[in-house]
């Protein structure tokens, strides 16, 4: 029975990391999209959407089953939640993946407006957070996972420069006011998805320390 719960494990780590695989293909996807102006990029976006949304349903009933079956330790029920809630947070990486292509599509409808530097940089850095969050998870990396939170705010800066400079664009120029909005809208789905990034490294604390660090600044910092 205990080597069967271990391949449950194991097994469940799989599925978390294919599922993390493919939120980081959207990702890189929908700003592939966005830099190069390839707005028919956006279908594989949504198709890998729905075996996101298959995966989602699809992990929580491992994990509730796993549960009920094996009745695991305070240290393994504490990594099978956590996996329920990351599960739930790459699904909504994805979703705002999904919402990064649906507003692409309407700004490539216009012409540019400037060229693009800080949301590239901030989708960089929110795509490494989440493969570094889901590392060390599987890894069990407690200071992989406070590099990501220190990381965030980072991507919050970056956030706030892309409001200021297209604010002036707008300001100055009426005729860029939707495709400023657009950006912004895009930049704030890029912070959401380093938001979610987060979550994950703060569900690795808590599975590595049994300590839940959410809401507490002073213990973001690697040691």
């Amino acid at each position: 029975m205990e080597r069967h719960f271990d391949q449950d494990l194991q097994q469940l780590k799989e599925r978390i990391l294919y599922m993390g695989s493919l939120a980081e293909t959207m990702i890189h996807i929908v700003i592939k999209a966005l830099i190069e102006r390839q707005g028919d990029l956006g279908k594989d976006v949504f198709r890998h959407e729905k075996e996101v949304n298959q995966l989602q349903i699809e992990i929580d009933d491992r994990c509730i089953k796993m549960i009920a079956l094996h009745q695991p330790t305070a240290s393994d029920l504490r990594f099978i939640t956590a996996a329920m809630k990351i599960n739930s947070d790459l699904e909504r990486i994805a979703d705002q993946a999904v919402n990064i292509a649906q507003t692409t599509e309407y700004l490539l409808q216009e012409p540019q407006l400037k060229p693009l530097i800080d949301v590239p940089r901030m989708a960089e850095i929110a795509k490494k957070m989440l493969k570094d969050a889901l590392d060390s998870f599987v890894n069990r990396d407690e200071n992989l996972a406070r590099s990501v939170l220190v990381r965030d705010d980072e991507v919050d800066d970056l956030k706030d420069q892309v409001f200021r400079e297209l604010l002036t664009y707008m300001i100055s120029d009426p005729a860029t006011i939707k495709r400023g909005l657009d950006l912004i809208l895009i930049s704030r789905n890029i912070e959401r998805i380093a938001d979610h990034a987060t979550n994950i490294a703060e569900d690795v604390i808590y599975v590595i320390l049994g300590k839940d660090i959410r809401h507490n600044a002073e213990e973001i910092t690697i040691a």
